[in-house]
C-alpha cells in the first residue's frame, strides 16, 4: 500500500509555513538599506505596485496548485500539464541550493542576536567583526581553516534543520514555525521600537520615506525585491 501523504493539522500551521517562506531576512535585513541606495520613498511606489500586481497573484497561484493537485512540485506540474514536470524539478534544485547558502545565513544571525545581547563589539565592530570574529587576512586569499565562530554556529543550525526536516510535516515544519515565526515577530518589534528610540531616528525615516532620483533603478530593484518578498514559488504543496 502506498505510504499516506502527511498534511498540515489546520489553517494556523499552513499559514505560519506560508509566511516562514515568504518572509526572508532580505526583507528584515537589506531591505532598507537597498530602499534607501534606491530613491528612498520612491522605491517603495514600484515596490508596492509590483507587489500586488505580480508577487501575492504569483504566490497564490503557487498555493493554488499546490492544494488542487496535492503533490510535490514535479508531481504537481506533471499533473498539470504533460512535459512540465522538468519545472518542478527546477523548483526542488533552487530549494536545495537556497537552503545550503541559508543555513549560512542564519548562523551568522544567530551569531550576531548573541554579539549583540552584550555589545561583544565595543567601540571597533570593524575590528570586532573581520578580524577577532572571522579572522579575515589583510589581503584577500583563499584557505581551508575552518573559523570556529562561524562553524560552530553552522553546524548546530544544520542539526536543528536536519531534525525539523526528518520529523515530518506537522511534527517538525509545523511545530518549528509555531515556535520561530512568533520569535521572529516579537524580534523584530524591539528592533523596531529601539531603532526609532535612537538620536538620529527621524532624519533616518526622513531619508528612508522622502523620494529621491534614480527612477529606472529604482524600479528594477523594486520589481526584484518583490519577486525575492514572493518566495520564489516554492510550494509548500500539501495545503
Amino acid at each position: 500500500m502506498a505510504e499516506k501523504r502527511e498534511q498540515w493539522s489546520g489553517q494556523v500551521g499552513f499559514i505560519l509555513a506560508a509566511v516562514g517562506s515568504a518572509v526572508g531576512l532580505g526583507n528584515i535585513w537589506r531591505f532598507p538599506g537597498v530602499a534607501y541606495d534606491n530613491g528612498g520613498g520612491a522605491f517603495l511606489i514600484p515596490y508596492l505596485v509590483a507587489l500586488l500586481t505580480a508577487g501575492i497573484p504569483i504566490l497564490l497561484l503557487d498555493y493554488s496548485l499546490g492544494h488542487r493537485f496535492r503533490g510535490s512540485a514535479p508531481t504537481t506540474f506533471r499533473r498539470l500539464t504533460r512535459g512540465a514536470e522538468g519545472l518542478g524539478w527546477f523548483q526542488v534544485g533552487v530549494s536545495w541550493v537556497i537552503i545550503l547558502y541559508y543555513t549560512v545565513i542564519i548562523a551568522w544571525s544567530a551569531a550576531y542576536t548573541v554579539f549583540a545581547a552584550r555589545l561583544a563589539w565595543g567601540d571597533d565592530p570593524a575590528g570586532f567583526f573581520f578580524e577577532d570574529y572571522l579572522h579575515l587576512p589583510a589581503e584577500p586569499t583563499v584557505a581551508a581553516t575552518p573559523v570556529p565562530g562561524v562553524l560552530v554556529p553552522l553546524v548546530i543550525i544544520w542539526v536543528i534543520a536536519i531534525a525539523v526536516l526528518s520529523l515530518g510535516v506537522q511534527r517538525g515544519v509545523e511545530r518549528a514555525n509555531v515556535v520561530f515565526i512568533p520569535l521572529l515577530v516579537t524580534m523584530f518589534g524591539a528592533i523596531v521600537v529601539r531603532a526609532v528610540t535612537l538620536p538620529g531616528a527621524g532624519d533616518g525615516l526622513t531619508a528612508f520615506f522622502t523620494p529621491t532620483g534614480r527612477r529606472c533603478a529604482t524600479l528594477r530593484s523594486g520589481s526584484r525585491r518583490t519577486g525575492r518578498s514572493s518566495s520564489r514559488c516554492r510550494s509548500p504543496s500539501a495545503s
